[in-house]
């Protein structure tokens, strides 16, 4: 860390507090919905869809507004905005008031996520090195997260609720005090000929289409593989292992991955290797019974993951540029969000057969990764 700016080591102590503060409340506000304030399961699914709707529909408005208004500024506000949905969660008891809540904690989604990850593309030097350290503090938050909130829950929910909301309210006044702002580059085009550039780019189509497998196969650490190291083992409490397993191995060695993978091979052979090995890992399940093959999968999906991802961040910043980041991270988003949600429903539909899917999303995936490395120059 002492490599990076103190601007960057900010925003990976940000995205600590960001996952913290997000996996604190989610994981529990079905069970509050349901249990506490008695909505249908109909109901509930609709204010969590809502949330979601609302981050994965409006990152590329997210993304624009970071390169128009700057990265700083929509930070801030989307720090300040989930705190207010947050805050909302724990004294909303009405339909209304919980359909706010949501919409405002999902667009705080898609202002923060682009913006952050399109203010690290431009300022850091190593690019690489610094969405590993991104991905170490983002698998620490969401490990910390859901501890903290069971134990608050174990008080009230409304408490719960509450720690989260000043969690991001904090982190607000941080980036206030202490981020430094970036000169914004003019892209010469208006937001709509902006998204026009973005989607005219075929290379980026296309690496966005390849990688989309990433988060596609990732879903699946919330499907699939839950559902069998619970057929395996038949108790709910295996779960947890496999979130324990993925994100320790992910803190104790993302970085040292990425460091030698920048010094043994490409970027393109490291994307493509990971995602390769991701799919790899889905067919140890597929042919072998019992917990351990399951666990095989989730260590091969967070190798897999740590060799791509840093890569993957940074060269959807080389195609966006120092005017487009924001822009290219929020396309890439919303592409891969929309592919992801269609290939978890075909893997959801395959039943028994889902591992196989898996497998060849993965592998096929790759293939695709390494033929556009050839057809293309790294973009300028």
């Amino acid at each position: 860390m002492r490599e990076l700016s103190w601007a960057v080591r900010l925003l990976l102590v940000n995205q600590f507090g960001v996952n913290t503060g997000f996996y604190l409340l989610v994981p529990y506000l079905a069970g509050h919905l349901t249990k506490d304030l008695g909505l249908s399961a109909a109901v509930t699914g609709v204010v969590l869809g809502v949330r979601n709707l609302s981050q994965q529909g409006l990152f590329l408005v997210g993304g624009s507004a970071s390169d128009r208004l700057g990265a700083r500024r929509v930070i801030i506000a989307g720090c300040a905005l989930r705190a207010v949905g947050f805050g909302l969660f724990a004294f909303g008891v009405t339909l209304p008031l919980l359909l706010a809540a949501a919409v405002l904690s999902g667009l705080a989604g898609a202002l923060f996520n682009p913006a952050v990850r399109g203010y690290i593309a431009v300022a850091a030097p190593d690019k690489a090195r610094a969405f590993a350290l991104f991905n170490v503090f983002a698998q620490a938050g969401a490990l910390c997260g859901p501890v903290l909130g069971g134990v608050l829950l174990l008080v009230d929910f409304r408490v719960a609720a509450i720690t989260a909301a000043a969690i991001f309210a904090v982190l607000t006044v941080a980036q206030a005090c202490v981020l430094p702002a970036r000169e914004v580059t003019p892209s010469g085009s208006s937001v709509l000929g902006d998204w026009r550039r973005c989607l005219a780019d075929r290379r980026f189509l296309a690496f966005t289409l390849s990688l989309s497998g990433m988060y596609a196969l990732q879903n699946q650490l919330y499907l699939v593989l839950p559902l069998a190291a619970e057929q395996a083992t038949g108790t709910a409490g295996s779960v947890a292992l496999l979130f324990l397993t993925s994100t320790v191995v992910t803190l104790l060695l993302q970085v040292r991955i990425t460091k030698w993978l920048e010094a043994a091979t490409s970027r393109d052979r490291a994307m493509a290797w990971g995602l390769a090995v991701m799919g790899a890992g889905f067919l140890v399940p597929a042919l072998l019974p019992g917990i351990v093959p399951v666990l095989v999968a989730v260590l091969a999906l967070a190798f897999g993951v740590m060799m791509a991802h840093p890569f993957v961040y940074e060269r959807i910043g080389d195609f966006g540029g120092e005017s487009l980041a924001g822009t290219y991270f929020g396309v890439f988003y919303l592409v891969s969000g929309v592919a992801a949600a269609a290939s978890t429903a075909l893997i959801g539909w395959a039943g028994t057969a889902g591992f196989v899917v898996c497998a060849a999303i993965g592998l096929a995936c790759a293939a695709a990764v390494r033929v556009i490395g050839r057809r293309a120059a790294v973009p300028a």
